[in-house]
């Protein structure tokens, strides 16, 4: 089952990578849109989820990161630039890893960061290996929570059958095994060893976000890009409004949550 899970998610991000790229850019990730916050565009909201992201989990430095689920590398740029550090990323998508390197390269960071086929679960680097592990909307996609979270410190209430079903049809198109709870990753967290655990809700953040994807999807170049992408990449798009009506109605929440290993 992971084997097929593994593939279809592989050939998944193989499928369409090029075609979000094409329409959003290298970030595959949320914007950060704060209520009352002044208009932005949606590229300069996805960086300043990366920016939020690191400020509340109190990121101020690092030497070597690890992108776990980097997708075509946007995270390990932008971070290495901030930050003047070496990054590692692993995807389970062959296309994703030989575009992050080819952009890489181009932007002339080619001495600094990598990219490769690799598995979350079974991650190919050594103990201790980097000073900040970086996973920004991978985790969904895990079939082993407990796993997961296992290796990324080594480098709830019942629904209804109308909520099972909208959360199974986006799992379907989206190759997500099951959901978990910000609940059950704190548990996780505190298992595996890890202390300072903390976690908050972003869901209105990044609330604009879906409409801002439809929208884009719904246009002429979009349209033609779906087209063109195939069958899984349309697959996908059409429950983009269930993941709009999951974050509207809570059923479906966008949380972060920080930790860190103890000192040997």
């Amino acid at each position: 089952m992971q084997t097929d899970l593994k593939t279809g998610i592989a050939n998944f991000y193989d499928e369409s990578s090029g075609l979000w790229e094409s329409m959003w850019g290298d970030h595959m990730h949320h914007g950060y849109y704060p209520e009352g916050g002044p208009p932005k565009n949606n590229q300069q909201a996805q960086v300043d989820m990366i920016e939020e992201t690191l400020k509340w989990a109190g990121v101020s430095g690092a030497s070597s990161m690890v992108d776990v689920g980097c997708g075509i590398g946007g995270s390990s740029r932008h971070i290495s630039r901030k930050f003047g550090c070496k990054a590692t990323g692993i995807t389970l998508s062959p296309v994703q890893a030989a575009r992050a390197n080819d952009l890489t390269a181009a932007a002339g960071l080619a001495d600094k960061l990598s990219f490769q086929v690799g598995d979350a679960l079974q991650q190919p680097f050594p103990d201790s290996s980097f000073d900040l592990v970086w996973s920004l909307e991978s985790g969904e996609h895990m079939p082993n929570k407990k796993t997961f979270v296992s290796e990324l410190a080594r480098p709830g209430e019942k629904l209804t059958e109308e909520e099972q079903s909208l959360l199974d049809r986006i799992c379907e198109a989206y190759y997500l095994p099951e959901w978990c709870s910000v609940a059950d990753y704190e548990t996780m967290f505190a298992a595996s060893g890890l202390e300072q655990i903390r976690s908050t809700d972003w869901s209105k953040e990044v609330a604009p976000f879906w409409k801002a994807v439809i929208q884009t999807a719904l246009s002429a170049a979009g349209f033609q890009g779906l087209m063109k992408a195939g069958w899984t990449t349309i697959k996908g798009a059409l429950v983009m409004p269930l993941m709009a009506q999951g974050l509207k109605t809570g059923l479906v929440r966008f949380n972060l949550i920080t930790a860190r290993k103890p000192k040997q």
